[in-house]
């Protein structure tokens, strides 16, 4: 069975962590060893894992993102929004994650994050659990 979370975003460029609404989602099916399956349907969106522990983090990444890719640089594409496109190339639209003993396998100061680089907007990411054959 596929999950999905809707996510609200409120900036142009930001990162949304979504490792709790993970976590709870664990708890809800029961899984207690496998994987999630996380995927962003969006060209100019998309999820990574990185610190959450310190959010100046956060802040250098975006800094850094807009920096290499300058929302404008004479793009041809008439949407005005190459940069996210980029953006969302570049951190990418999917990500498996480890379950172990009904938890999400990160490292300590790991977190998973929805990554906006054209909003603000309605978004969706889609989870698919993937249960171990003995559990």
């Amino acid at each position: 069975m596929k999950h999905s979370l809707n996510i609200r975003t409120t900036q142009r460029v930001e990162f949304i962590d979504i490792t709790r609404r993970l976590e709870q989602l664990i708890a809800e099916e029961g899984l207690s060893a496998g994987r999630l399956l996380l995927f962003v349907p969006h060209t100019t969106a998309a999820v990574t894992i990185n610190e959450n522990a310190d959010p100046d983090v956060l802040h250098d990444m975006i800094g850094s993102l807009n920096r290499l890719i300058p929302f404008t640089a004479g793009y041809r594409h008439a949407e005005g929004n190459s940069a996210a496109h980029i953006k969302s190339s570049l951190i990418g639209c999917t990500e498996h994650i480890i379950v172990d003993n009904g938890k999400l396998v990160l490292g300590t100061w790991q977190g998973v994050f929805f990554c906006e680089f054209d909003g603000p907007r309605s978004r969706r990411i889609f989870i698919k659990p993937i249960r171990d054959a003995q559990s």
